[in-house]
């Protein structure tokens, strides 16, 4: 089970996950001058030694009681990331205001209301207030509380009672796993607390996801798919998780058929 008894290709193909968060078969095929098959072989064994986790056309990092970093996650999708920030950008109209949480999905938003006007954004992202404080039509608050240094985020009571003193108009969250039951989970219990303040002080919620937080796990439960008003993600492959949405009247968008 040791990392150090593996194959060059199966150490190459490890450390490349690591440093993107996952890794796709078609890629890795191409890379290696070999067929898909064998890839599948080699993160069939991978995952067996419960050093990755498959997914639908690879694997990822395995989930745990730990967030991966940043940065891998920020690789993550990058291009499903990009087309669901504008989709949700498009839900929101100039002169609006909003919360904008933690995550890389949520920061792929904020980068596609830059064009907006007259926003007022409410955030306890640094990494989102840092993008759009620049913009002079763009009315950028941050919250106080704790930062954590992996990926600029401001968690803790402080920023809990922060929350609280604001209703919007929009809330977008994200979060690190969706249960097929519809349950929204994160890793970090401080950062669940915010969360479910945005939740309870929004008067739209839009929750953006893509559809590898359908194959991860994560420790404390933020809520529940039904608390959302719109939920935008690259696919939903569930039909559970869609008959779910139209029981609760949650508006499914799904970037990748469009």
């Amino acid at each position: 089970m040791n990392p150090s008894f593996l194959t060059p290709r199966l150490s190459e193909i490890l450390e490349q996950a690591k440093e993107h968060g996952r890794v796709l078969v078609d890629d890795l095929a191409e890379h290696f001058s070999v067929t898909p098959q064998t890839i599948r072989r080699d993160l069939n064994e991978l995952c067996d030694r419960r050093l990755l986790t498959r997914i639908h056309g690879g694997a990822l990092l395995p989930s745990g009681i730990e967030n991966m970093e940043y940065e891998a996650r920020r690789k993550i999708a990058l291009d499903e990331k990009r087309a669901i920030g504008q989709a949700a950008a498009r839900l929101i109209p100039d002169r609006a205001s909003l919360f904008v949480n933690i995550g890389t999905t949520t920061e792929a938003v904020s980068d596609a209301l830059l064009d907006h006007e007259g926003l007022m954004v409410i955030t306890n992202n640094i990494n989102v207030a840092n993008r759009m404080r620049v913009y002079p039509s763009l009315e950028v608050i941050i919250a106080g509380g704790v930062v954590r240094g992996s990926d600029g985020g401001v968690v803790g009571e402080a920023a809990v009672d922060f929350i609280r003193q604001f209703k919007v108009d929009y809330a977008v969250i994200g979060v690190s796993s969706i249960d097929p039951d519809g349950a929204l989970y994160d890793f970090d219990f401080r950062e669940v607390k915010v969360a479910q303040a945005i939740i309870a002080n929004a008067r739209h919620v839009i929750l953006v996801s893509d559809s590898t937080k359908f194959e991860r796990g994560a420790p404390v439960r933020i809520g529940h798919l039904s608390q959302v008003d719109t939920f935008i993600t690259d696919r939903c492959p569930l039909p559970a998780m869609r008959a779910l949405c139209e029981e609760a009247g949650v508006r499914l968008i799904e970037t990748g058929s469009q």
